[in-house]
């Protein structure tokens, strides 16, 4: 059965948008991307985005929103699924898929955090919840061989991470050796490189060094 056209409505810099990218790419679903600007959000955009944020799937003329949602529905309409059969495990994989929420917003309440203070806290709790997770992952991904939704979850987190040890932040993921493993496969598989924009890295590093934050005035 074809699908309708479908389109992402996105922002380059949003990890909520690339989970639902690389869950299209892994799952081969064909769409085109549509940027906007979340600083000046266009009319058309806050009349189908009921929390005015990214990312958003219109599918026809039907519209979903929240990735973990869009998540759901693409793993759905196209077997095979990157869920596990099992219900318990299935709700379990869900929970981390929260948890990934969760330490996004911490990784970026770290970057943004406007004295010392905030920043240790947030870099604190960054690192407790890569120690949870890493009494948590079999490797080489989340659930062992086989790619999860759970691991379109992470995939940002880590790319992020990964940027920012690029650009001088001490090393976060190498005390962590199941985790840094599983980051390592998860940058290397084509979903998750084609994932993000061409100049995600560059604007990444523009968009750091612009800011007022704490961590910018020690990288720059």
């Amino acid at each position: 059965m074809s699908l309708p056209a479908i389109e992402l409505i996105s922002f380059k810099a949003c990890p909520f948008v690339q989970r639902s990218v690389i869950t299209l790419l892994e799952k081969g679903i064909e769409f085109k991307t549509t940027y906007i600007d979340l600083a000046e959000k266009p009319a058309w955009f806050l009349s189908i985005s009921p929390l005015g944020k990214v990312p958003v799937l219109r599918i026809g003329e039907d519209v979903l929103f929240e990735s973990a949602v869009i998540n759901e529905f693409l793993d759905e309409i196209t077997p095979p699924s990157l869920h596990p059969s099992i219900p318990l495990e299935k709700a379990r994989h869900r929970a981390w898929i929260e948890f990934s929420s969760d330490a996004t917003a911490t990784c970026y309440r770290m970057v943004v955090a406007q004295n010392k203070d905030d920043f240790v806290a947030m870099h604190s709790k960054l690192k407790e919840q890569l120690g949870l997770l890493e009494l948590q992952v079999i490797g080489p991904l989340f659930a062992g061989e086989q790619f999860s939704l759970v691991d379109t979850g992470f995939a940002p987190l880590f790319m992020r991470i990964v940027l920012l040890e690029k650009q001088g932040l001490d090393p976060l993921l190498d005390s962590y050796p199941k985790v840094k493993v599983w980051a390592d496969h998860l940058l290397a598989r084509p979903s998750v490189q084609n994932s993000v924009a061409d100049d995600f890295a560059v604007l990444s590093q523009e968009r750091l060094k612009a800011s007022d934050s704490y961590l910018a005035t020690c990288l720059t």
